[in-house]
């Protein structure tokens, strides 16, 4: 965790929770990796979708 971090999600947060249901924890994944410029692994893609320049990757178990 690191303050651009932190903020970063309290952004999403703000403009996400209340049209997409973003959560924190999700808002945390999707911060830290806007932050590293990583894409996102994920068995539930629509939890991420909402989020803009973030990478996801689908994960198919």
């Amino acid at each position: 965790m690191s303050e651009a971090i932190t903020q970063k999600a309290i952004d999403l947060m703000e403009s996400l929770t209340l049209s997409h249901g973003l959560q924190m924890a999700d808002a945390l994944i999707a911060a830290t990796a806007l932050e590293h410029g990583l894409p996102v692994l994920t068995g539930n893609v629509k939890h991420f979708r909402a989020v803009d320049a973030l990478k996801i990757e689908a994960f198919e178990p």
